[in-house]
């Protein structure tokens, strides 16, 4: 088993990890919270709610006090109605629709920004100002304006995409959210990933899932992205909570939008794809267990795959420490150093103490790149070889010299061929030959950031 030794010459900062972490093992449910109601939009009636026909004009319903007591008070009315009816005073429904359209997408913008501006500032309170972060922060900024021509294509397609379903709750609690990508193609049921975005446990949002969900969808795949509460919103527990209640939303009510719930693939990337792990392990040891009800199946998911994820926390803390993302932040994330145990999938699985749990759990594919230094590739590579002693099937596949974004964010806006995304569709087609036959048919996908830019990023990227 993998050292569980940490550095303690700092007493203070032992200290203040310890009060913070009981600050945050579990954190009271926020009902006033915004987000709550900002993001229900199911809250907020629009026309298509209401009766198309509006209300008549005012002269319509009018009766003058001067009208002759001889003339009968309904023909005049009648008369009245049929001037008004025939006057450009009833709305055009096209319009209505346009409006409530437009009504709609300003109400999703300025609710999600609200959401993010708020986290992101709350988030700063913990964190504070150092030179790290300072430099983390220029950095990134760098890094999202050489990235920016990418960003506002996928964005556009986002937010105006015909092929999306932004929003489905599935859940009632703050971020119980998740975007389906459908294909255009809506013939036979397809084949679905249910994705588990990154964002170091603080920033993850679905809508990171965007790129992927839209070359995914080209190929005839669903992709249902998930959403969950981040640190401080919520911690690791809450997190995995979420984010197997998204799983068995889409595991009982994907067929709907044309899944196959026979075919359905789990995927995390990054802090996604440790979430997703424990999410695996979590639900094997309660299907092993007596009495234990649970509202999905391991049975139903047929991979997992993890992307650039990390799985043995105890060999990650110090690395994320040097990196930024301090020892007391982490662990206040992580509910305490007691719990780092239960939240690596890595150590779990090889407890002799959890029985046949092992044997439930789904083929695993993990995929690194071996130039990452957010996460370092060798957290893929030992899950890969653990997963393996215990008898689980799973294999890693490496990028040489690809960064934690490279195989997320650069190669896909590159354009042409993508050997982390030709690989994942074909472990998903691997046993529809038809749908194999279409891949290799595939148009190359178009390029949305110029190469010089993309070596640029690469260069300055904080991940």
């Amino acid at each position: 088993m993998p050292s569980q030794i940490f550095p303690t010459s700092n007493r203070s900062l032992d200290s203040a990890v310890s009060t913070s972490s009981t600050a945050f093992i579990r954190p009271k449910e926020d009902q006033n919270d915004p987000s709550v109601s900002l993001l229900d939009h199911s809250a907020t009636p629009s026309y298509r709610d209401l009766s198309l026909k509006p209300p008549l004009p005012r002269a319509s319903s009018f009766t003058s006090s001067r009208t002759k007591p001889s003339r009968p008070r309904h023909s005049f009315n009648q008369k009245r109605r049929r001037r008004a009816a025939s006057q450009d005073s009833f709305p055009n429904i096209s319009d209505q629709t346009h409006t409530s359209t437009r009504s709609s997408f300003g109400r999703d913008v300025a609710a999600e920004t609200f959401l993010l501006t708020r986290l992101g500032f709350k988030m700063l309170g913990y964190l504070g100002v150092g030179y790290k972060w300072i430099t983390r922060f220029l950095a990134l900024s760098c890094y999202a304006l050489l990235l920016f021509p990418g960003f506002i294509q996928v964005g556009y397609y986002y937010f105006f995409s015909s092929q999306i379903r932004r929003s489905i709750v599935y859940g009632d609690k703050p971020r119980n959210r998740l975007d389906l990508y459908l294909p255009k193609n809506g013939s036979g049921p397809k084949p679905v990933v249910a994705f588990i975005t990154g964002g170091a446990w603080i920033i993850g949002y679905k809508a990171w899932g965007t790129l992927l969900g839209q070359q995914l969808s080209e190929r005839d795949i669903i992709v249902a992205c998930i959403d969950y509460r981040n640190f401080p919103q919520g911690t690791i527990s809450d997190m995995i909570a979420d984010s197997s209640q998204g799983i068995a939303f889409v595991c009982n009510n994907i067929a709907e939008y044309g899944g196959d719930p026979n075919r359905i693939y789990l995927m995390g990337q990054s802090a996604g794809a440790h979430i997703a792990a424990c999410v695996i392990v979590e639900q094997a040891i309660k299907e092993a267990g007596e009495g234990e009800s649970t509202s999905w199946s391991l049975s139903q998911i047929k991979t997992y795959f993890g992307l650039s994820g990390g799985y043995n926390l105890f060999n990650l803390v110090d690395h994320f420490h040097s990196r930024g993302l301090y020892r007391s932040i982490f662990l206040s994330i992580m509910e305490g150093e007691e719990s780092l145990r239960r939240f690596s999938p890595e150590v779990m699985v090889q407890d002799p103490n959890i029985g046949n749990v092992n044997s439930l759990l789904p083929p695993v594919v993990l995929f690194h790149g071996t130039g990452d230094y957010s996460i370092p590739s060798d957290a893929s590579k030992s899950f890969a070889e653990t997963l393996k002693r215990v008898g689980v099937t799973a294999e890693a596949i490496m990028y040489d010299g690809k960064t934690h974004t490279d195989v997320f964010l650069q190669d896909p806006m590159r354009g042409g061929k993508d050997d982390m995304f030709e690989d994942l569709v074909g472990y998903i087609h691997a046993g529809d030959a038809e749908a194999r036959a279409r891949d290799a048919e595939a148009p190359p996908r178009r390029r949305l950031v110029p190469e010089c830019m993309l070596k640029l990023a690469h260069s300055v990227s904080p991940f």
